[in-house]
């Protein structure tokens, strides 16, 4: 005996139906996940800094090369500098190209901090570089990249 919601002689019942229309709007709503690449990288940082040339050195980015987890991966950024009033680092910003969002973290710093340095832990989706730029008080830019190759884990699972 056929069920209430199905008619006998077809292949498909309602509830069935219903079901699959259900599922594919849920899909149509869900977000997708769309990670960053350089040039997500590189369009915040003309946000933030427009054209202007940035240099290498000064920035020591201590991060591993392979992070066996993905979901805990530590950072640490020293920069280079007297941090006297006229010469300090105001800003270092942390940018990953293969998160879902490239920016990780923003730092800021007065001349009273004494030592421009910090850690943290970030997660990281997959494989990818990371960026970093550091905003001295005269308007000078540096830069540094660091590979980090993600084994299990992070964002994306």
């Amino acid at each position: 005996m056929p069920s209430p919601t199905q008619q006998s002689g077809e292949g498909l019942s309602r509830r069935h139906a219903l079901c699959a229309a259900g599922a594919g709007a849920l899909a149509m709503l869900m977000p997708r996940v769309v990670l960053a690449d350089e040039a997500a990288v590189a369009e915040a940082l003309k946000k933030l800094y427009g054209g202007k040339a940035m240099a290498e050195g000064r920035i020591k980015l201590d991060v591993p090369p392979i992070a066996e987890n993905g979901l805990v991966v530590p950072i640490g950024v020293e920069v280079d500098s007297p941090m006297t009033e006229a010469d300090h680092v105001k800003a270092v910003h942390v940018f990953a190209d293969g998160n879902p969002l490239p920016g990780v973290v923003t730092y800021r710093f007065t001349p009273d901090c004494g030592k421009a340095s910090a850690t943290t832990r970030m997660r990281l989706a997959q494989s990818q570089n990371i960026v970093c730029v550091a905003e001295m008080s005269n308007g000078a830019l540096f830069t540094a990249k660091a590979p980090v190759k993600v084994t299990i884990g992070g964002c994306g699972g």
